[in-house]
């Protein structure tokens, strides 16, 4: 175990950039551990234990993690989204979270995870490794003030821009095991930041700002006071569309809502050469964004159907496998909105009902007892912008119901038994506590 705590010892080795009110210390308990910086995957002042730098993952089960992540995606839109409201969710930024708490979880929190989130049986973490390296952009950096809006007028094509952070937040004190640690550090390019006792959630949620160019201003409203370890993940994307909605005017149309109801909407248009697909009861167009493999896929329901049987696992493979280029005429709305999400009723409707072990991440005993999710987007006639963010937080288990009551308010019986031979050493009766 690695008491995460302040000292005053001069063993510890942080990154540059860290205010030293935060300067967080990874040691042992006797003060005789140095703790390095890890790699240049991680944030400033991020420390994790010496000698452990972000891997190089080799034959990651990435096709096995990204089709779990897309059927949970799935499942959790199911759950948790409204028809008659706009939703955004980033099932990356969460699989992220709890990919991190799996590496902590054990006996039947273990296998209700692998179940819900599809993790693979081996390898899930360097899967979550392989894909950082695969999405992230050169550098990963998040711009920086934000950037208020994806475009203008007569603006070069900025390079794109796909961030990943991940963030371990630990209250000062906190034992945590070495595995675990050695886990997030070589595959999640992290190790621990400690926070003091009820200054969590501000450090939380500045971290979340500078991840997200202060798209995201709160992960945590608040924490509640017990908790002791905080999880997050934040990924951003600002890319420009390769073909903008330029050449046409951007006009007002109408928008029929899913309860029948219409509105009048500003209107982007393009006829271009685009990737294009059909089925039963939906088409489909590829957007690519400039100078990326990026690209959304807008599919858009036809006879009066809903939109999420058009994110299941089994239409989004049709899409993808059908997507020709046509000539296209499109009409697509601007958007910009948010979506707050309390993950935990979903996440216990989809089967992830046991959160009390994760025995791997502190011998102390930690439950889940609080996950959020908030993500936005907005899409314009010059690009895409959005950001997402989660968090889980950690307190000290609470300690099961007990399922008897035994009140000594009677005259009672002892024996000091040696438990290996069951020897009495001594025995007797209460029969008056007061008596001496």
């Amino acid at each position: 175990m690695i008491n995460l705590r302040r000292t005053r010892c001069a063993v510890v080795s942080c990154r540059a950039g860290l205010p030293a009110v935060l300067a967080a210390v990874v040691m042992l308990t006797a003060c005789g551990a140095v703790v390095g910086e890890g790699d240049e995957s991680g944030g400033a002042g991020v420390l994790t234990v010496q000698g452990v730098s972000r891997e190089v993952p080799q034959d990651a089960p990435i096709g096995h993690t990204v089709d779990g992540l897309t059927t949970f995606g799935h499942n959790l839109y199911t759950v948790a989204a409204d028809p008659a409201e706009n939703t955004v969710i980033s099932p990356l930024s969460i699989g992220y979270a709890f990919a991190m708490a799996r590496a902590g979880a054990g006996g039947q929190t273990a296998s209700q995870l692998d179940h819900v989130f599809g993790f693979p049986a081996s390898g899930p973490h360097t899967a979550f490794n392989d894909l950082d390296r695969q999405i992230v952009t050169a550098g990963g950096q998040v711009p920086q003030p934000p950037p208020g809006g994806t475009g203008a007028p007569g603006e070069q094509h900025a390079p794109p821009v796909v961030a990943i952070a991940n963030g371990l937040f630990v209250q000062d004190g906190l034992a945590v095991t070495d595995g675990f640690l050695r886990t997030l550090a070589s595959q999640y390019g992290t190790g621990a930041q400690i926070f003091s006792p009820g200054q969590g959630a501000e450090q939380i949620n500045a971290w979340v700002r500078e991840q997200t160019a202060q798209r995201i201003d709160t992960l945590f409203d608040q924490l509640d006071p017990a908790t002791r370890l905080v999880l997050a993940n934040a990924v951003y994307l600002k890319a420009d569309w390769r073909t903008p909605f330029a050449k046409e005017p951007t006009t007002d149309a109408t928008f029929t809502r899913a309860d029948g109801t219409t509105a009048t909407v500003p209107m982007m248009h393009q006829q271009e050469t685009l990737r294009y697909a059909s089925g039963p009861g939906w088409q489909a167009v590829e957007l690519p964004y400039a100078a990326s493999e990026l690209a959304m896929r807008v599919i858009v329901p036809q006879d009066d159907l809903t939109p999420a049987p058009a994110l299941s696992p089994e239409t989004l493979a049709q899409v993808e496998a059908g997507l020709r280029a046509e000539r296209v005429d499109l009409f697509l709305p601007r958007w910009d909105f948010a979506t707050d999400l309390d993950l935990l009723p979903a996440l216990q409707t989809l089967g992830l009902t046991d959160l009390d072990d994760f025995s791997g991440i502190s011998e102390l005993g930690l439950g889940l007892d609080q996950a959020v999710h908030r993500a936005n987007i907005t899409v314009d006639e010059w690009g895409t912008e959005a950001a997402a963010a989660t968090g889980l937080a950690f307190p000290l288990s609470l300690p099961p119901e007990p399922q008897f009551t035994v009140r000594a308010d009677r005259p009672f019986a002892f024996a000091i038994v040696h438990q290996p031979t069951g020897a009495a050493l001594f025995i007797g009766h209460v029969a008056d506590p007061l008596a001496s």
